[in-house]
């Protein structure tokens, strides 16, 4: 057995592991990464990247289908899943290169392997023993399933439909939260028949009610069959087919059913509990400062409760090194963490939808607005649909911002910085947005609610 002394020793090199090693090594500590697959986690590799090219690819199909609307003489030929397959790996094979420079360049050690969590604390690799000051549990999420439905053969996670060597001819998802309406999204673009079943009543259920009932919306008009407010069964398959039985007695069959029903924390088996890590539900409990019950051990990222988002895990990372450095930084709560699912139309998101305001402030103090980007020419010029809508605390600051469209997410920052900084919209509403651009609806809806309307009734 050997034993190795870090200053830092992090578990798990996805987005909060690496991005905690890269800023630790940047404030002269000595850095060990554990990782027992590769650098970047599923967000390179198996998640956020690959997933975003697929999207692209869609929204390219998508313009060459609808190409001569606008005068241009193009056509759809098809789909070619192999060329889709290597545009989406080179696109990650490049971003992991450019990762593993950065770590080398850091003087960072790069440890493969699976490890566990021993007192002390350290990390268990083999025989080898990874002892650090500091240690940090980021060892990510996995993608869930229900009880009884087994995943293999047709039934898909997400891992297993960005390695499927075809297009589906129909697909069923299970989940409409953020990865369900993606893969929704893109295969729909592809050509295929899709249906989304949601349990709860409606799609991207943890969205403002106003910004899930505007993708229902959308997803109506290009054809995408959603069933709501229905629990899933049970999930049969054969050689060919795999049908879908719902609680209430509705089937429906395709080639696939792609199972998207939430991510679990990686826990498991890992020496957590035994080293006095408290868990809940899976879930390492930390303290606001994402200490957990064991001195010097923090928990960063999906493992975390909260939003499991690859740039809430990267601030996170950032945060806990700069803790463990001694630089006091500051937390970003949940609440100011943008969100945006990169389907077609985007939704993007931060701070309160406009019932938990009232639930939190009263009903009385509580006032919105909602910007219809018909009227934005930016909008209308790239073909889009949707809404802006903000919500502020009535003669208050911004509570939040909740927007739908093409190419929104690119927005959402603005509005971040309205929430995080508590703004009110008579602050910004004086401030410039270029013109055409689809952020002057934005600025539509800071006029509105300061009281100054323009191109809103």
């Amino acid at each position: 057995m050997t034993d190795h002394r870090f200053d830092v020793v992090i578990l798990g090199g996805g987005s909060g592991g690496y991005a905690a090693a890269l800023r630790a090594a940047e404030l002269g500590k000595s850095v060990a990464v554990i990782e027992k697959d590769k650098l970047g986690g599923t967000c390179l590799h198996r998640g956020c990247i690959p997933t975003k090219a697929l999207l692209h690819a869609a929204e390219v199909a998508d313009a060459a289908r609808d190409a001569p609307s606008i005068g241009v003489r193009a056509s759809l030929e098809g789909i070619d899943p192999e060329g889709v397959r290597a545009y989406r790996e080179g696109i990650v094979a490049k971003k992991f290169k450019g990762l593993e420079g950065l770590i080398r360049a850091r003087g960072i050690t790069v440890v493969p392997g699976s490890g566990t969590l021993e007192a002390g604390p350290a990390v268990r690799v083999g025989e080898d023993l990874y002892a650090g000051t500091d240690v940090i549990l980021a060892t990510g999420s996995y993608s869930r399933s229900l009880p009884g439905l087994e995943v293999g053969g047709r039934v898909l996670t997400s891992e297993e439909a960005l390695g499927l060597p075809e297009i589906p001819r129909r697909v069923i998802i299970l989940g409409g939260g953020v990865i369900g309406v993606e893969f929704a999204s893109v295969w729909k673009s592809f050509g295929a028949e899709v249906t989304i079943i949601e349990a709860l009543d409606h799609l991207v259920p943890a969205e403002d009610v106003s910004s899930s009932k505007a993708l229902e919306r959308a997803f109506r008009k290009r054809g995408i069959v959603s069933s709501l407010g229905v629990r899933f069964a049970s999930a049969e398959q054969t050689a060919d087919t795999v049908t879908v039985t719902l609680e209430n007695g509705s089937t429906f069959e395709a080639e696939y059913l792609l199972v998207a029903v939430g991510r679990g924390p990686v826990t498991t088996g890992l020496g957590y509990e035994e080293a006095g890590v408290t868990l809940e539900r899976g879930f390492v409990v930390t303290d606001e400062r994402l200490r957990t019950g064991v001195p010097h051990v923090w928990a960063v990222g999906d493992i975390v409760p909260g939003l499991q988002l690859a740039h809430r895990g990267f601030q996170q990372g950032i945060f806990v090194a700069e803790e463990i450095a001694g630089l006091d930084p500051v937390v970003v709560p949940d609440l100011q963490v943008p969100k945006v699912t990169y389907s077609n139309p985007e939704v993007a998101s931060v701070g309160w939808t406009e019932a938990q305001a009232v639930a939190a402030r009263g009903a009385d103090a509580v006032v919105s607005y909602e910007y219809n980007l018909a009227g934005n020419g930016r909008s209308e010029i790239i073909g889009t649909s949707g809404i802006v809508k903000v919500v502020r605390e009535k003669n208050g600051p911004v509570l939040g911002m909740h927007l739908v469209g093409a190419r929104v997410g690119e927005l959402i920052t603005e509005g971040q910085l309205a929430v995080a900084w508590e703004a009110h919209p008579e602050d910004i509403a004086p401030f410039i947005h270029a013109h055409p651009t689809q952020s002057e609806a934005l600025g539509e809806a800071f006029l509105a609610l300061a009281g100054k309307p323009l191109h809103a009734l």
